[in-house]
C-alpha cells in the first residue's frame, strides 16, 4: 500500500507540473494586466503585480466593448445555425438511414479536413459577387462551415444510441418523422446539443482567418481583429493589450467550466452500445 501511494504520489506532482506549466502563460497574461506602464520593463519583472493597476481594463472598457459585443452576436447566431442545421442532419443519418448517408458522413469528416485559409478565400469570391462582404450574417454563414461537420457527426454518434423502441411508441401514437425529432429526439439529445453549441461558440469566438478576410474594415468586427487593431495601435501598452486578451477570454472559460460534464456526455454518447 505505501508503493502504491507513492507512485500516486509521484503521479500527482507530475500531473500539477505541467498543469503549472501549460497555465503559466494565461497567469502571465493576468500579472501583464494588472502592471503598471512604469514597471513594465523592471529586470526581472515582477512575478506578482506588487503595486497593481486596473487602468488596462478600464481603457477595454472604453475601446473594445463594441468588438465584444459584436463576438456575441456571432457567436449565438453561430450556435443557432450551427445545431438548426446540424440536429436534424445528425437524426436522419441515425434514424432515418437516409439513401448514401455513409457517403454522406465521409463528406463530413473529409470537410473538416480543408483548411480554413483556402475556404475563407472561396467565401470571399462568393460574398463579394453577393455584397456580403464586411457583414455580421456574412461571417456568421462563414463560421457555422467550421462547426457543422463535427456537429452533425456528434449528433450522429448521440442519436444512434437513442433507443428505437422510443421513436416506434412515437410512431404508434402518430407521431411523424418531424414531430417524433422534435418531441422525443431533441430533447434527449441535451448533452449533445449542450456539446455543439459549446464548440460553435468557441470556433466563432476564436475565429480571425474569416473575420480578417470577410469583415476586416467594416463597421462591425470580432474581437479578435479588435485586439489585432489594438496591437498594431498600442503596441507600448501592453497592460492594456494584455487586459483586452484577458476580458476577451472571460467568456469562453465561463462557458467551458459551466457545460464541462455536458460536454463529456455529449462526445462520448454512442460510444458505447448494448
Amino acid at each position: 500500500m505505501n508503493r502504491s501511494t507513492g507512485r500516486t504520489w509521484w503521479k500527482t506532482a507530475i500531473g500539477l507540473l505541467l498543469t503549472a506549466i501549460m497555465l503559466f502563460p494565461v497567469y502571465w497574461m493576468l500579472n501583464v494586466s494588472l502592471t503598471r506602464d512604469q514597471d513594465m520593463r523592471k529586470s526581472p519583472p515582477d512575478l506578482v503585480p506588487l503595486n497593481g493597476t486596473l487602468a488596462g481594463y478600464r481603457t477595454v472598457l472604453d475601446e473594445q466593448l463594441p468588438y465584444l459585443a459584436t463576438s456575441l452576436v456571432i457567436g449565438l447566431g453561430t450556435v443557432v445555425l450551427t445545431v438548426a442545421l446540424a440536429a436534424p442532419a445528425g437524426y436522419a443519418l441515425a434514424k432515418l438511414r437516409p439513401r448514401g448517408g455513409g457517403l454522406l458522413a465521409f463528406l463530413f469528416l473529409v470537410a473538416q479536413m480543408i483548411p480554413g485559409i483556402i475556404m475563407a478565400m472561396g467565401f470571399y469570391a462568393i460574398y463579394l459577387q453577393l455584397g456580403l462582404l464586411r457583414s455580421v450574417p456574412g461571417l456568421i454563414v462563414a463560421d457555422s462551415t467550421l462547426a457543422v461537420p463535427f456537429a452533425v457527426l456528434i449528433f450522429t454518434a448521440f442519436m444512434s444510441g437513442i433507443p428505437g423502441e422510443l421513436l416506434q411508441a412515437a410512431k404508434t401514437d402518430g407521431a411523424g418523422a418531424l414531430r417524433t425529432f422534435w418531441s422525443v429526439v431533441l430533447p434527449m439529445s441535451r448533452n449533445a446539443v449542450v456539446t455543439v453549441s459549446l464548440f460553435a461558440f468557441l470556433w466563432s469566438w476564436s475565429d480571425f482567418v474569416f473575420a480578417g478576410t470577410l469583415v476586416n474594415g467594416g463597421a462591425h468586427e470580432p474581437i479578435t481583429l479588435g485586439i489585432y487593431h489594438y496591437i498594431g495601435n498600442n503596441n507600448q501598452e501592453w497592460n492594456a493589450i494584455m487586459a483586452t486578451a484577458v476580458v476577451a477570454s472571460l467568456p469562453a472559460a465561463v462557458i467551458l467550466v459551466l457545460a464541462q460534464r455536458y460536454v463529456a456526455a455529449g462526445v462520448t454518447g454512442g460510444a458505447v452500445k448494448d
